[in-house]
């Protein structure tokens, strides 16, 4: 089993069920979690079912401006950028064909609701679905328009449909079972897990230096293909017989759990976010540590991260998310609150920031940190 002094990792979180409950809710706990796993340098991907009109909004509500996510089921991977326009890049999207599957499910469910993802925007339908079952707006159209144009996704919905499992499979497509009653359908060979691979190529990580969380059908690649694969422990036994692990149910916060697992043996308990962050960030870095921090048009941090010196260069090693939209003070009484030593000025009032400026963008303020 992979260490966490060992190397980084790729995390890839599930959303719904797994850090998110049915009422929309993401624990505190759970929320941390997350804080600390990317100061402990790991990279969380949101790998999802969700569409991108779905995934955004939950990125936001992380505070995951940068990274990447994996949306519909594996059909389409993005870079959250905040420069970028609505915050965010295409990386790759894998479009099919869905003429045959989409009649097909109407030869065998004449009733069925179906409808074609329009990423970023909504859905087109061929009848109406019920508020809240699919992210983003609702456009109704014909089959014929349905099919007219290559999709990322399509989602089914009848009572029972999920019987007809094999004879949709049959059309190539790959078919991910969400109940009895609704169908996730991408292209051939399309899961989260075929997304996850491609990033983590990317991303040169070590494919030993991968975890998956999640609870669903649509789960059941991303655990298999995992370094470290971790099912809820409300997750059916399918779900939870193919993971290397059982984390708690959604109730007892299973995400957060997981994710505390991959963290320094340090007691954050009773720390700040911001002071925790900062004290699991030192102690995961590799190499000795300093803090950078930026400003915006205010007082206040726009960013920080810390950076860790390897083979003689300075790299950057996490970002620190508690430390944006508070002051430079407040991150000192932080790093004073984790037990970090820092330089002070000679009267020893205050930390002794270095201010550097660089070709283009923002001036930094540097702060070295060390475990005292």
């Amino acid at each position: 089993m992979i260490g966490v002094g060992d190397r980084r990792m790729l995390v890839a979180l599930d959303v719904d069920g797994t850090i998110m409950s049915s009422d929309g809710t993401i624990a505190a706990a759970v929320h941390r979690s997350i804080g600390l796993a990317r100061a402990a340098g790991h990279r969380i991907v949101l790998a999802t079912g969700r569409s991108l009109a779905g995934v955004l909004p939950v990125a936001d509500r992380l505070g995951l401006t940068d990274g990447y996510a994996v949306c519909s089921n594996g059909a389409m991977t993005i870079h959250l950028d905040p420069e970028a326009p609505g915050g965010y890049r295409f990386v790759r999207t894998e479009l099919f064909d869905a003429t045959a599957v989409i009649r097909r499910v109407l030869e065998l469910e004449p009733a069925a609701r179906v409808a074609v993802e329009e990423p970023g925007w909504g859905w087109r339908v061929n009848e109406p679905f019920e508020p809240g079952k699919i992210n983003g707006e609702q456009k109704t159209a014909s089959v014929a328009d349905l099919c007219s144009s290559p999709a990322t996704r399509v989602a089914v919905a009848a009572p029972g449909v999920a019987r007809h499992l094999d004879a949709l499979r049959a059309t190539g497509a790959t078919i991910t079972r969400a109940g009895e009653s609704w169908l996730d359908v991408t292209g051939p060979g399309v899961t989260k897990a075929s997304a996850l691979e491609v990033l983590r190529e990317k991303l040169d990580t070590p494919p030993g230096a991968t975890v998956a969380v999640g609870d669903s059908e649509n789960d059941l690649e991303a655990l298999a293909w995992a370094g470290r694969g971790i099912s809820m422990g409300h997750a059916p036994a399918v779900v939870r017989s193919i993971a290397d692990e059982v984390t708690g149910t959604i109730d007892e916060h299973g995400a957060a759990t997981a994710l505390d697992l991959l963290l320094p043996s340090i007691d954050t308990t009773y720390l700040s976010a911001l002071a925790a962050q900062l004290a699991v960030a030192v102690e995961a870095a590799p190499g000795v540590s300093k803090l950078r921090i930026w400003h915006g048009p205010g007082a206040e941090v726009a960013g920080a991260e810390v950076h860790t010196a390897v083979a003689r260069s300075w790299l950057r090693h996490a970002p620190v998310p508690a430390g944006t939209g508070v002051t430079m003070l407040v991150v000192t009484d932080a790093a004073d609150q984790a037990g970090l030593g820092y330089p002070t000025t000679d009267l020893g009032l205050r930390a002794r920031w270095v201010r550097t400026a660089p070709d283009d963008g923002p001036a930094f303020y540097e702060l070295p940190l060390w475990q005292r």
